[in-house]
């Protein structure tokens, strides 16, 4: 049974920091794993996704630069480094597994966690 499990988020000033994990089981890891976002009354979007086979690693022009995404295949977790968090990074956080012809596209992901919210407030 392939399941992903988010954890990781909460309640953080702007300009902090948090760090999402991703834990997969239940299947191999392959293919691309991918953070993705969905705020109130928006559209899921793309944050970042790793590729297994080699890491390379794609981000959301909003995130570059402040959110790093990085894979321990041992542990078959994958993680999501923010920093310099912004009210406007307030969503909840799902990862996914897909093998998509657009990376950052939520409709070419399969397989989804359920979620973990991110609040930046003061």
């Amino acid at each position: 049974q392939v399941q992903l499990v988010e954890s990781g988020g909460g309640l953080v000033q702007p300009g902090g920091s948090l760090r999402l994990s991703c834990a997969a089981s239940g299947f191999t890891l392959d293919y691309y794993i991918g953070w993705f976002r969905q705020a109130p009354g928006k559209e899921r979007e793309g944050v970042s996704c790793i590729r297994v086979s080699d890491g390379r690693t794609y981000y959301a022009d909003s995130v570059k630069g402040r959110f790093t995404i990085s894979l321990d295949k041992s542990k078959k977790t994958v993680y999501l480094q923010m920093h310099s968090l912004k009210a406007e990074d307030t969503a909840v956080y799902y990862c996914a597994t897909g093998n998509p012809f657009h990376y950052l596209d939520p409709r070419e992901y399969g397989y989804w966690g359920q979620g973990t919210q991110v609040t930046v407030s003061s």
